[in-house]
């Protein structure tokens, strides 16, 4: 939902355990993403590239929050987002399973 989305980070007791960079098997393509592992939610986001550069030459002066991994602050910088890909799934509701590499 558009409303829920804007105040999906803003609890400041919400706790960022984890975060990285997976590829995700939709149906016949896959999908670059980025999870977001929170204490009480998964949530993975759809990484997207700007094809044009942010403002000028010097990306470096890009304002990036500290706490994210450096691989994160970095896409930013080249003028990359990320864009919610569902809605978060609560961690009591989620089951993991180990999968054979394909």
């Amino acid at each position: 939902r558009e409303n829920s989305s804007e105040n999906i980070l803003s609890s400041a007791n919400r706790l960022l355990l984890h975060e990285g960079r997976l590829m995700l098997v939709e149906s016949t393509r896959l999908l670059d993403v980025y999870l977001f592992l929170f204490e009480d939610f998964l949530l993975i986001t759809k990484i997207k590239r700007n094809k044009k550069k942010y403002g000028g030459s010097d990306t470096s002066l890009i304002p990036v929050c500290p706490s994210l991994n450096p691989e994160l602050q970095s896409f930013i910088r080249e003028g990359g987002f990320c864009t919610v890909l569902d809605q978060p799934i609560p961690l009591d509701r989620l089951i993991l399973k180990n999968v054979e590499p394909v």
